[in-house]
């Protein structure tokens, strides 16, 4: 099960997001076994170590270098930012999946 976090400026505005990525993960066939979760940037270092991928929200992709900082060797990207205004769950799971060579 792959573990995909993604950080925002506050932690709430990407819960829509993250479900819709649920969504779209389950429907995929077969389903595609992931965590996905959604923490403030504050959390990065605590919630990020682990993950094997993190989605930053276009509002703070320029912390993308100190997170990177904070969790070595994870990859990370930012969200497209019409895919985040649009809550894509599809668009945002194949961002993820990119960056874990899936």
């Amino acid at each position: 099960m792959k573990k995909i976090v993604l950080f925002c400026a506050g932690g709430m505005s990407t819960s829509i997001l993250v479900k819709n990525m649920q969504d779209a993960a389950n429907k995929e066939n077969p389903p595609f076994e992931c965590s996905i979760a959604a923490y403030a940037a504050s959390e990065a270092s605590k919630q990020g170590k682990d993950a094997d991928c993190i989605l930053l929200g276009p509002q703070i992709r320029f912390q993308k270098d100190g997170i990177s900082k904070q969790c070595p060797g994870v990859p990370i990207d930012s969200i497209d930012m019409k895919v985040y205004g649009k809550a894509d769950g599809k668009g945002a799971l194949a961002i993820a999946k990119k960056l874990m060579g899936v």
